[in-house]
């Protein structure tokens, strides 16, 4: 958002809590929608020369080894990017950051934490916390892109609906190339099971491995090497020992705030809608949010519009994040999660059905490229 902002020429200042990108197992699947956005602002090539192509995923059966595959390829019709790219969400962070230092109009500052805003019919007034000092600030508008835990948010008083999942989400990373013990491994791996379902991810630098966890037993215990051993038995039917650079555990939650937004303050990503990682649409959805947001705040800042045109932004991507975001992510793990009972028979075979009809299957994929939310959002007027 503030590299749209710098490049069509105005003043904007991104205040980051932390000192640098945060560099943790945060998200990794960009997909084509998402790729064409990031061109317009010259970021795509980074992520083409960091990451890996992945046209090609899957859905498998761990009990019975089935694998449904599905390839972006089939819609090289409708994009420069039939596949996903596998990268790190950090070098996206760290690419925009560096991007806007070449913007004389745009300011990163690291280390400045909001810490409360007041808006007025003219601008907001911020208070910004330092390592040693609160600093005041005055802006026309405010996007709150803060996270989960969103201060915007709160200072809004917008409720932030939905629920928590029981489970803790556990991420582990790996340098072992597991595609030498798992045949046919693709890049993106969705692995149904009713016991221990299973995320498999390639990125450049290592192997991620998502599971669920017993949400009623200890950190520590769940970081544990007893935990990880057992993780990695199971998965490649052998007790060697394998190291791992990260052990991540956290909750994961469907919420959607009720409002996007108001006056001269708006919300994006996580600040306004959280989803589980079934289909990678968080970070995209995110990046989507910041597209149509400035396609609504240009022409307001250029004053052929007034702020009440706004509330088409706080419509469009509220609508699309309950009816395509929240619902596939949903359906997602009610795949994922299922086991020998009917209805995860009835979804085995809605997917078997899916993969062998050309017209179901293209839709699938345009939808799991989101360039059906797109024309969702596009929709509501």
């Amino acid at each position: 958002m503030a590299t749209l902002l710098a490049k069509a020429g105005y003043d904007v200042v991104v205040f980051e809590a932390g000192l640098d990108c945060a560099q943790d197992l945060r998200a990794s699947t960009f997909h084509p929608s998402t790729l064409e956005m990031l061109d317009d602002i010259g970021i795509t090539q980074l992520l083409l020369d960091r990451g890996l192509k992945a046209p090609v995923y899957h859905w498998r059966d761990r009990a019975s080894g089935e694998v449904v595959d599905f390839d972006l390829s089939e819609i090289s019709d409708v994009t420069r990017y039939p596949y996903r790219i596998q990268c790190e969400q950090y070098h996206l962070s760290r690419g925009l950051a560096e991007g806007l230092e070449q913007y004389p109009n745009a300011k990163v500052l690291f280390g400045h934490r909001l810490l409360t805003l007041e808006q007025d019919d003219t601008g907001v007034n911020l208070c910004v916390e330092t390592m040693t000092d609160i600093v005041r600030y005055r802006c026309d508008y405010l996007i709150g892109a803060d996270g989960a835990n969103s201060v915007v948010r709160k200072w809004l008083g917008i409720e932030f609906d939905g629920f928590t999942y029981p489970e803790r989400f556990l991420t582990l990373s790996t340098k072992l190339e597991l595609a030498d013990y798992l045949p046919n491994l693709a890049y993106v791996n969705y692995v149904s099971d009713p016991s221990e379902w299973l995320v498999l991810l390639r990125v450049p630098s290592v192997w991620r491995v998502l599971v669920p966890t017993d949400a009623s037993l200890g950190d520590d215990y769940l970081k544990s090497d007893e935990i990880k051993d057992g993780i990695f038995q199971r998965l490649l039917g052998t007790d060697m020992h394998v190291e791992t650079g990260h052990r991540t555990l956290y909750r994961v939650h469907q919420r959607v705030a009720k409002s996007f937004g108001n006056g001269r303050v708006y919300l994006a990503g996580d600040a306004a809608h959280l989803n589980n990682p079934l289909g990678g649409f968080g970070m995209n959805s995110g990046v989507h949010d910041a597209f149509n947001l400035f396609e609504k705040l240009d022409p307001v800042l250029k004053g052929s519009k007034t702020n009440q045109s706004l509330a088409l932004y706080d419509r469009q991507r509220r609508t699309v994040t309950h009816s395509f975001t929240q619902q596939q992510t949903i359906e997602n793990m009610a795949f994922i999660k299922g086991g020998a009972d009917e209805a995860h028979k009835r979804r085995r075979q809605a997917m078997l059905d899916l993969k062998a009809d050309d017209d179901k299957r293209r839709a699938y994929l345009m939808r799991q490229a989101m360039y059906e939310s797109l024309s969702q959002a596009a929709a509501v007027e």
